[in-house]
């Protein structure tokens, strides 16, 4: 079956397990009364989730304008255009969230003004060069991370054992609701045109630039805490990441699904763990 083929097929389904899309007007109290060390006093690894953060503000902006720009192409669809609104809706705010999150780390000292200001110049970039498809083509390999991220910070509650509960909460209502919307940036992309050939050379130079970046702001908030050249902190940031708990090497292989030309972001399948996300929620 040729990849044109393929991409038509893709394009006219919807999976099955289609995750349903609530929106949640969450707030989180967030500010003085948060460690600056919130990730059980690990230093290196709060700083890792907090880099992570800097990203959503902008990134989330720029996910939605990708999205709207193409909302004529699914006119005909209501489930569609339900999605994309609902879409558009978490994100607006997680964006709200991460601003307020990234706020109270500026306010501890880092330079989160300027991190942020740099994602927004290369943001700025991609939407002068590239055309309208490839940014939403970036939209969707980029929502394939962050439902990664997600998909295995719901699957292993260690994670953030010993985070701080309101930061817990934070990223597990994060994590869930990324894992709600995976598909509709994939599924517009593919409406709009979108094929195998495209959507893999994005991932590409989309994970090149996305991590690059994320090693950078690493590098800037170690360096206030005095930890950039500390064998000890970035020994812990790395055992933490790949090995207790974990979850990095998962996410890596996961991330490799994307290549496939069958793949659709619904055949990993989140559902199991959206389900205990929110029974836990109603017990709390």
């Amino acid at each position: 079956m040729s990849t044109l083929t393929m991409d038509k097929k893709l394009a006219s389904r919807r999976a099955d397990s289609q995750p349903s899309i609530e929106v949640r007007n969450r707030s989180f109290p967030i500010g003085p009364a948060i460690p600056r060390d919130w990730h059980g006093g690990r230093r290196s690894v709060s700083r890792f989730f907090d880099n992570l953060s800097v990203f959503f503000p902008e990134g989330e902006r720029f996910f939605m304008r990708s999205l709207q720009a193409f909302r004529h192409v699914v006119a005909d669809d209501p489930a569609m255009r339900r999605a994309i609104r609902d879409f558009c809706a978490q994100e607006g705010i997680h964006g709200r969230e991460h601003e307020r999150y990234n706020a109270s780390v500026r306010d501890a000292g880092y330079p989160v003004e300027a991190m942020e200001a740099r994602v927004t110049r290369l943001l700025a970039f991609v939407q002068r060069v590239l055309p309208k498809r490839a940014q939403l083509g970036a939209t969707a390999a980029l929502e394939h991370f962050t439902a990664l991220m997600g998909h295995v910070i719901l699957e292993r509650p260690e994670i953030f054992a010993d985070a701080h509960p309101t930061m817990r909460e934070l990223w597990l209502w994060h994590a869930a609701e990324e894992n709600e919307h995976k598909a509709v940036a994939y599924d517009v992309y593919l409406a709009a045109g979108g094929n195998y050939p495209e959507r893999a050379v994005i991932m590409a130079l989309a994970s090149i630039i996305f991590w690059a970046k994320v090693i950078e702001h690493q590098a800037r908030l170690m360096r206030v805490d005095g930890d950039l050249f500390s064998p000890r902190a970035h020994a812990e940031l790395l055992r933490f990441l790949w090995l207790e708990p974990g979850g990095m090497g998962k996410m890596w292989r996961l991330w490799l699904e994307w290549f496939r030309p069958s793949f659709h972001p619904n055949d990993i399948d989140s559902g199991p763990l959206l389900e205990a996300w929110r029974a836990a929620q109603e017990v709390s």
